[in-house]
């Protein structure tokens, strides 16, 4: 691991400054432990990484992308003085997780998208039978990274990253969320989701990797009860509105600023909460979401500046 990041005092400098200076920072070392992570030669305990294989599992996850859930993990821990090298495992494990979502969301069965991140979709620059097993390693690697005793050396605290992981990607997380995303867009029946409905497939969907970025640094620290469920109430809050705020850039976005397709929800006919809002009623939903997930760090002080402004980043991002 190299030298860790600066660490910057939230106190003595614009909040959107110094909260840039952090997701760089934290990009930049994600960027360069995936790197080393996903190098072409194998690692212990595998006979070879297959080299077309591992060039697309590098292609989908290198060079790309905002990184703000490892920053989530590096500042939720840096609330109980977790390590940075420590929160950078448990981010790198989330980003594979995330990385693998997107190549699989791509896929013609799925979104069936051409652009991701400003350039061709796995599929597209390889082919759908290699983008589908780069998500399948995608997958499997981030457990064997929350496995390693690099992310902790308690055996405990490794297990319990490894459930909540699974649990945020799985049936009743991710994976479950991308199944209720598909009937939002009536591939299945033509009954139109409620409110409640929307809200818990945000929830799945986008929400779970999320709350499981901000829980996952009280983990890697230990913390008590009362912390947990403070920054999941912050996740959960954060998710909806990254949802939200993704939404209305489909609408909203130009597809080179977003790096992606963007107006492909109307064409679908998905239903979402701008769809149900209106784009006035979904900003105003999203400014409250803010304020929520501000609010549920109040226990933590100024030493949760960083991740305040992580909320207002979400609302306010372009990209």
């Amino acid at each position: 691991m190299r030298t860790p990041a600066k660490t910057f005092d939230m106190t003595s400098s614009a909040p959107d400054a110094l909260f840039s200076a952090r997701l760089d920072a934290a990009a930049s070392d994600i960027e360069y432990l995936l790197d080393r992570l996903l190098s072409t030669a194998a690692a212990t305990g595998e006979i070879t990484r297959p080299k077309r294989l591992i060039d697309a599992v590098r292609y989908a996850t290198l060079g790309g992308g905002k990184r703000l859930r490892p920053l989530l993990v590096i500042e939720s821990g840096a609330l109980f003085g977790v390590p940075r090298e420590r929160a950078l495992m448990t981010g790198a494990a989330i980003e594979c997780v995330h990385c693998y979502s997107l190549v699989h969301d791509d896929l013609p069965a799925m979104d069936n998208d051409e652009i991701r991140r400003g350039r061709p979709t796995v599929h597209r620059a390889y082919d759908e039978a290699t983008a589908i097993l780069t998500g399948d390693s995608l997958l499997t690697f981030a457990f064997d990274v929350l496995a390693r005793e690099q992310t902790h050396p308690d055996p405990g605290v490794r297990i319990a990253l490894v459930a909540g992981l699974a649990r945020a990607a799985g049936i009743g997380g991710m994976a479950g969320g991308q199944m209720l995303d598909l009937a939002a867009e009536g591939r299945f029946s033509s009954t139109t989701l409620s409110e409640g409905e929307i809200a818990t497939l945000d929830a799945m969907k986008t929400g779970a990797l999320i709350k499981f970025a901000c829980v996952a640094g009280a983990i890697l620290g230990q913390a008590p009860k009362a912390a947990h469920d403070a920054l999941g109430r912050y996740g959960h809050a954060l998710g909806q509105a990254f949802q939200i705020a993704d939404d209305l850039l489909d609408i909203e976005g130009d597809a080179s600023t977003v790096g992606k397709s963007t107006g492909k929800d109307a064409v679908r006919g998905k239903a979402t909460f701008v769809d149900i809002l209106g784009s006035e009623g979904a900003h105003a939903r999203l400014a409250a979401l803010v304020s929520q997930a501000e609010q549920a760090l109040d226990q933590f002080g100024a030493n949760a500046a960083t991740l305040r402004a992580a909320a207002r980043f979400v609302a306010a991002r372009r990209a």
